[in-house]
């Protein structure tokens, strides 16, 4: 498993240095389009309109349409957006766990410790335990900043990403609205229904039926020998590149109480300023 990120979660003054990866895989088998005459792979090129000539990816800019005018921006305009290369995953809440609206909640990535001591990381993850809370965090990832929520699976801290609170649609249903008045007898039924499949939840005990029977035709078809020379065809792999830095060890002691000192400090000034203002009134 590769890392996708390396960063650290910053709570006050604590700093929790961590390797970002993947917490999610597709099992669907992935396909190429071939030319069915010849079995020849099918490749989209991305050719200008303007000149006709294709463009490598390096040279290629976004636009934005804006009724007859568009909008250039390259990759200087992008990594000059603030938090765009923004290493820092930080915690802004912490929440009542049940709080947090599944409807929100995107993909999900695992955490893991990074430097020459977890002790920062094991603080974190047992306070969330302790607590009962989930941390809110916003962090930059491909350069997009996101919201997200910090919670403990086991032994792991996972970081899930959240959607933005506008890109939650409203909805209005009319049939939500019915006054079908619903009776007793099919409430009974209904729940002796409920009770028939009721049973703790064993997600391993499902599996994708439709991508077992396609991985069955394909091995029949290799077995059959049904089959092309892949290099011929498709050409040759780009290997993946591996990254990784050690980050600096942390007092935790020292971050704590200088975090709690903060806090208490802008308390007592924002309570000072609300004097004075009664004061003057």
């Amino acid at each position: 498993m590769r890392a996708i990120w390396t960063g650290a979660i910053t709570f006050g003054l604590v700093n929790v240095p961590v390797k970002v990866y993947s917490a999610t895989e597709d099992h669907d088998i992935s396909f190429h389009q071939v030319h069915d005459a010849d079995g020849g792979r099918i490749r989209y090129e991305r050719r200008c309109e303007v000149c006709g000539k294709k463009i490598e990816y390096k040279h290629i800019d976004k636009a934005y349409e804006s009724g007859d005018d568009t909008v250039i921006i390259t990759d200087e305009d992008f990594a000059a957006l603030p938090q765009a290369e923004n290493d820092e995953i930080e915690v802004v809440q912490f929440v009542p766990s049940d709080q947090i609206d599944p409807i929100m909640l995107e993909n999900t990535y695992y955490l893991e410790p990074e430097g020459k001591s977890p002790k920062s990381y094991l603080l974190l993850r047992q306070t969330l335990e302790d607590t009962d809370r989930t941390a809110v965090v916003t962090f930059a990832l491909r350069n997009k900043t996101r919201l997200g929520v910090l919670r403990v699976r086991g032994k792991v801290l996972v970081l899930q990403g959240l959607l933005w609170a506008d890109e939650i649609r409203d909805v209005d249903f009319k049939g939500t609205k019915s006054r079908a008045k619903i009776s007793d007898k099919e409430l009974e039924l209904a729940g002796a229904l409920v009770d028939q499949f009721a049973s703790d939840f064993t997600p391993q005990d499902f599996e994708d039926e439709y991508q077992v029977e396609l991985r069955k035709l394909i091995d029949a078809k290799l077995e059959a020998g049904d089959t092309l020379d892949t290099e011929a065809t498709f050409g040759e792999k780009p290997e993946d590149e591996d990254t990784g830095d050690d980050a600096d060890v942390v007092d935790l002691m020292e971050a704590l109480k200088s975090s709690l000192d903060r806090k208490r400090s802008a308390k007592k000034t924002t309570k000072k300023s609300t004097k004075k203002s009664s004061k003057s009134a």
